[in-house]
């Protein structure tokens, strides 16, 4: 199993373009925003394991503000973990999948972990994205973005898949010390085929002079290019137009070999 493991407050990348290439094709990149614009520090993070064998990845992405203390925070936790969190992807996906579910909320719920969210400065979102075999799965707390392109999809305007929600965090202010915790979650099956898969922080979607709020703009940068070099392009055209915010982004494809739904009269 390969992983990566990253947080702004150790590496800024401020002023800096970085991307790198994992395996399985999955690419990161990191631009912590312009110091031109007041910039002064980077408080993402991310997670990633790999398991090329079971056919599965593991990512959380994470965008924290005030501090970086909360996005440490579920890092740390879930470092902690890592063994569970295997043996948990070991198993048929749709198990998989509900265990996993149930595995993260009874981590946040927590009585030990909400105490020690009271002890950081600041609040974070959360996106944790699973893909196993043919599916994909989602627990979403906050405002990151999770992205599928796929032609059938495109062809149906289908491309964000999660519900990007506003004043939901984990932290200092934590949705978990509520009466209801609020998050989304979700399930997807990948199309045969080519399907990329693209997590960002809001950075890229809100920089000034671009467009690319609207996810076509996005993959338009990915024609003819690797992935790596498509990461790097975003990056740098944000870095062109001045963003002050930080983005992260993991970007990656896997190939279908078998056939998706498909309704009954086709």
């Amino acid at each position: 199993m390969s992983d990566y493991r990253w947080i702004g407050s150790q590496k800024h990348y401020i002023d800096e373009v970085y991307t790198e290439l994992l395996i399985n094709n999955i690419v990161i990149g990191h631009f912590g925003g312009n110091s031109s614009t007041g910039q002064f520090k980077n408080e993402d993070g991310c997670l990633i394991w790999i398991n090329r064998e079971e056919e599965w990845e593991f990512v959380i992405i994470l965008d924290a503000h005030n501090t970086a203390q909360s996005a440490e925070l579920v890092l740390k936790t879930f470092e902690k973990e890592r063994d569970s969190v295997q043996q948990i992807l070991k198993v048929q996906t749709g198990e998989a999948f509900d265990n996993i579910s149930t595995f993260i909320l009874n981590i946040f719920k927590g009585k030990s972990f909400r105490e020690n969210c009271k002890n950081v400065q600041g609040e974070t979102a959360c996106l944790f994205v699973v893909r196993k075999g043919k599916f994909l799965w989602w627990l979403s707390i906050g405002d990151c973005i999770l992205y599928l392109f796929h032609p059938e999809l495109k062809a149906l305007g289908e491309f964000q898949q999660n519900h990007r929600s506003f004043y939901e965090w984990v932290g200092q202010r934590n949705t978990f010390d509520l009466a209801v915790p609020c998050y989304s979650s979700g399930r997807k099956e990948l199309r045969k085929g080519e399907n990329h898969i693209f997590l960002t922080t809001d950075g890229l979607i809100e920089c000034p002079n671009t467009n690319f709020y609207n996810p076509i703009e996005i993959f338009n940068n990915f024609e003819g290019i690797s992935n790596q070099n498509g990461v790097k392009k975003l990056l740098e055209e944000i870095k062109e137009n001045n963003v002050r915010d930080s983005t992260t982004i993991i970007s990656w494809k896997v190939t279908i070999n078998n056939s998706a739904m498909l309704p009954s009269d086709l």
